[in-house]
């Protein structure tokens, strides 16, 4: 280090001791709520060695007066230095200020929520990338990198999802397909039938009627992980697969989504697939699926499929995969909106902090899915070293 950086890094840590900010710290410490000396501190502090941005809250470190989101990639402090605090308000106020390096201030440091309220302005029409590039004074590829790194999706992504959701709207309304189709920002019927079909699960026409005219097949049966299993399906594929305490209320919920629908109870192969998996007779196939999704669901989802039973991976690995990797929490959000459970098997992300943490269709269900699980991939091992041992045993033919 240069001599002269040198003394001036020593006056500013000098003055910065004396004007009582570290002291402030600590005593703001003690009123303010933080997760220091609580259980839950050793795993935010894993969460921190880890970068795991899927956390709540922030970190400070006492020896810099600097605090960060737990993502930062940073050198990590001295544990003896670490103070948590609920969010960066708290730290603010115990008079630490944000690190430049990972952004840890309330709103991003790139003007991604300006571009989001924008594209959510333009409710008529897509704007280009282009447009946004002289909008926000960026070049066209570095507001794409950035958009989709803080967003988890591009501009254009983006704004389809909130054209589809308008759409979805205007059809819950009972508005014409047409006009729900213009003024949620569609220039013609061949680009409303492209792509939107996939999203929405079904045809317009048959959303605006929440699903009049689809049949559905559903079947209840007792669920081998714990109360009951609902099992629905189209024609094209699975629709619903739900796991609860009562058949009733899985009925009830299936009822209020596809209102317009023929409900036909019923068994299928699906239903036998799936109790067959339950029962660890044989791994779950990939099932066929007909549901609706946002382009970053659909991303998301597809992620967690090509988990391998048997393994789990975290939130933070899910947001990597997708190319998104501050998404974390977007992907949790996904993960809680899962239509089937078990064929979009979410129950193997797990936070890095540790633990098998929560489940939509309750914990002590996923932790005996995580279960049975490991128990067949350890199976599957030992059954593939077995027959590679009696491989090698056999004599050669000569």
């Amino acid at each position: 280090m240069p001599r002269d950086f040198s003394r001036l890094h020593h006056k500013k840590r000098s003055a910065w001791k004396a004007s009582g900010v570290q002291n402030s710290a600590m005593d703001m410490n003690q009123t303010l709520p933080s997760f220091s000396g609580s259980p839950i501190d050793d795993r935010r502090w894993a969460a921190l060695l880890a970068r795991d941005d899927d956390v709540r809250g922030v970190y400070a470190v006492q020896s810099t007066g600097v605090y960060c989101h737990f993502g930062c990639p940073s050198r990590p402090p001295l544990r003896r230095n670490v103070v948590f605090f609920e969010g960066t308000d708290a730290a603010r106020a115990a008079g630490y200020r944000a690190c430049r390096r990972c952004g840890a201030r309330t709103t991003p440091p790139e003007p991604v929520l300006e571009m989001c309220r924008f594209i959510e302005s333009q409710a008529g029409r897509v704007p280009s990338l282009q447009e946004l590039a002289e909008r926000f004074g960026m070049s066209p590829s570095h507001l794409q990198r950035v958009f989709k790194r803080r967003v988890g999706v591009s501009p254009r992504a983006y704004a389809d999802a909130l054209r589809v959701d308008r759409l979805k709207e205007r059809l819950r309304r009972g508005e014409p397909v047409v006009r729900a189709m213009v003024d949620a920002g569609y220039s013609s019927a061949s680009r409303l039938y492209e792509n939107v079909s996939q999203t929405l699960g079904m045809t317009p026409k048959s959303y605006r009627k929440r699903a009049e005219g689809e049949e559905i097949t559903y079947a209840t049966v007792r669920c081998p992980v714990g109360g009951y299993l609902l099992v629905a399906a189209t024609a094209r594929g699975l629709c619903a697969v739900r796991m609860g305490d009562r058949a009733r209320e899985l009925v009830a919920e299936l009822e209020q989504e596809f209102a317009g629908a023929a409900l036909v109870r019923g068994g299928h192969r699906f239903t036998d697939e799936i109790l067959a998996y339950l029962r660890g007779l044989r791994p779950l196939p990939a099932l066929p699926l007909d549901i609706r999704a946002t382009v970053f669901q659909r991303r998301v989802w597809e992620a967690i499929r090509a988990v391998p039973a048997g393994e789990t991976a975290t939130y933070g690995d899910v947001a990597n995969a997708v190319g998104a990797p501050r998404a974390a929490r977007a992907v949790a959000r996904a993960c809680a909106q899962n239509p089937v459970a078990l064929a979009i098997p979410c129950h193997r992300i797990v936070p890095a902090a540790g633990g098998n943490g929560g489940y939509r269709w309750g914990e002590t269900r996923k932790e005996k899915l995580l279960r049975l699980e490991a128990a067949g991939a350890a199976a599957a091992a030992a059954g593939r070293e077995a027959e590679a041992t009696t491989s090698e045993a056999r004599p050669t033919p000569t």
